[in-house]
């Protein structure tokens, strides 16, 4: 009898420790206190990107439709998306951590590991900078790279978006993709941990 009250009286306290280490968790990856306290996986709307959904413009005056291939223009600059479910239609963009770069170069000029994850010199990445988390970008065409004018990080989006230069610690995750009937889609999840450096 005592050893089940003993037991139930720790419950409490063992959800909290679990609690309070889920939102630490949370935190160094960059989400929100509203994603770690739900998960972002609960609600579909928040759910990283899954294999065969397709994208959307995320603005602008095609904002909500899908991207075929030829929305992208060949040499930048980057098209910014949401995934979309192609089954109930529900667009992932209740998370920021969401957002996808799509970027059109010359299959010949990608490096092999980065062509591999292409299709047809399409690429795909997190639109959330590595280093604190800004989400809007400078393209350079001159040397097809991505800069954050936050802090000035520079990615090579030819090489996995390696960093090039900058505070950022880690290149931007990845995302492979295909094309279902000329239509972009994502062949798998993320490479690489989404999310930023807390404090950086």
């Amino acid at each position: 009898m005592h050893a089940a009250k003993a037991h139930r009286s720790d419950a409490p306290l063992s959800l909290a420790r679990r609690v309070f280490l889920k939102f630490g968790l949370c935190l160094g990856l960059g989400l929100s206190f509203i994603e770690c306290v739900w998960g972002q996986d609960t609600d579909p709307r928040k759910a990283r990107p899954q294999k065969d959904d397709r994208f959307v413009f995320r603005g602008g005056t095609k904002e909500g439709q899908l991207i075929a291939l030829d929305d992208v223009p060949k040499g930048g600059p980057p098209v910014t998306a949401y995934p979309i479910d192609p089954k109930t239609k529900i667009v992932r963009n209740d998370s920021r951590l969401n957002q996808v770069l799509l970027i059109r170069l010359d299959p010949a000029d990608l490096t092999d590991e980065t062509r591999a994850r292409s299709a047809q010199g399409v690429v795909a990445y997190s639109a959330v900078c590595t280093h604190t988390g800004c989400d809007q970008w400078d393209w350079q065409p001159e040397t097809t790279t991505l800069k954050c004018p936050c802090h000035f990080s520079t990615f090579d989006v030819k090489d996995g978006a390696r960093v090039l230069d900058g505070p950022a610690p880690r290149r931007l995750p990845a995302l492979p993709l295909q094309t279902v009937d000329g239509v972009l889609s994502a062949a798998g999840a993320f490479v690489g941990r989404v999310g930023f450096e807390q404090g950086g």
